[in-house]
């Protein structure tokens, strides 16, 4: 019978960065039983017995972020006793920046969400980007940092979603075959205008799925290989023509293109 793993994560505040860093990790090993135990909010000796009695019954490895050092103590004690290794992920980052600011670290929890003034920006950015979807508010355009054009389905929206979460103002403009771009688009001068393109055949099989979700069966240009093509080789003109960078996102996950558009905005930014 195929082993079980446990990993613990036991967190003083959301749990959002031990989560990211488990699922970052846990994807380079494949065909491993993981079962992942997350425990968020532990500030008080209670609530650390309730992690540590799960890590008991199911032992495994455990990754912490405890600002209290009266509950990490406790936390790294027991799990010596349990035989289970205790890792404090931000351990390293923290002492490595002590020693390169010349600053002990305050040890508040849940610091990194505290409700301040950039939480407050960030929501109207995410704002902004949800109001300059698909085209939408073209007149206010010119207000973003990024914009994102291509063909239906290369992934805009979802992009300009987790850019908006890292604090980046994008909006997306879909072009439709033999239709102009809008003017709008043409004229913004301020923001990054990147375009997005996708193969052809990797394209037809993501709108085949969108059209399989709707219940439409018929064949159509939106799925026909011939107008796909001509459709991708007339958005990568309109790209060149117009001196935007462009990222071929056949292959890329979300996150990998917003990557890379920052990649770009920094480079736009330090030329500026």
């Amino acid at each position: 019978m195929d082993r079980k793993f446990h990993v613990h994560l036991v967190s003083d505040s959301t749990g959002e960065t031990l989560h990211a860093m488990a699922t970052a990790a846990l994807a380079q090993f494949e065909n491993v039983d993981v079962r992942v135990h997350p425990y968020a909010l532990v500030r008080s000796d209670h609530q650390l017995t309730r992690a540590l009695d799960h890590v008991a019954i199911n032992p495994g490895i455990v990754f912490f972020t405890l600002a209290n050092q009266g509950l990490r103590d406790r936390l790294m004690l027991r799990c010596m006793e349990l035989g289970s290794r205790a890792i404090d992920v931000l351990e390293g980052p923290v002492m490595a920046l002590r020693h390169f600011l010349g600053q002990a670290e305050s040890h508040k929890v849940g610091r990194q969400h505290q409700v301040d003034q950039r939480y407050l920006e960030r929501i109207e950015v995410l704002n902004f980007t949800i109001a300059h979807d698909d085209g939408q508010s073209l007149d206010s355009i010119d207000g973003a940092e990024v914009i994102l054009t291509g063909a239906s389905r290369t992934s805009k929206t979802p992009t300009c979603v987790y850019l908006a979460i890292r604090g980046v103002a994008a909006a997306n403009v879909p072009l439709v075959p033999r239709l102009p771009p809008p003017p709008q688009l043409l004229a913004a001068k301020k923001p990054l205008i990147v375009g997005l393109w996708v193969s052809p055949d990797r394209l037809i099989q993501v709108r085949r799925n969108r059209l399989n979700t709707m219940g439409e069966v018929r064949d159509t240009n939106y799925v026909d290989l011939d107008a796909v093509r001509a459709e991708i080789g007339a958005t990568r003109k309109l790209f060149e023509d117009q001196g935007w960078p462009m990222i071929d996102v056949s292959r890329r996950s979300i996150e990998e293109t917003a990557a890379a558009v920052m990649n770009l905005l920094t480079e736009r930014r330090e030329q500026a």
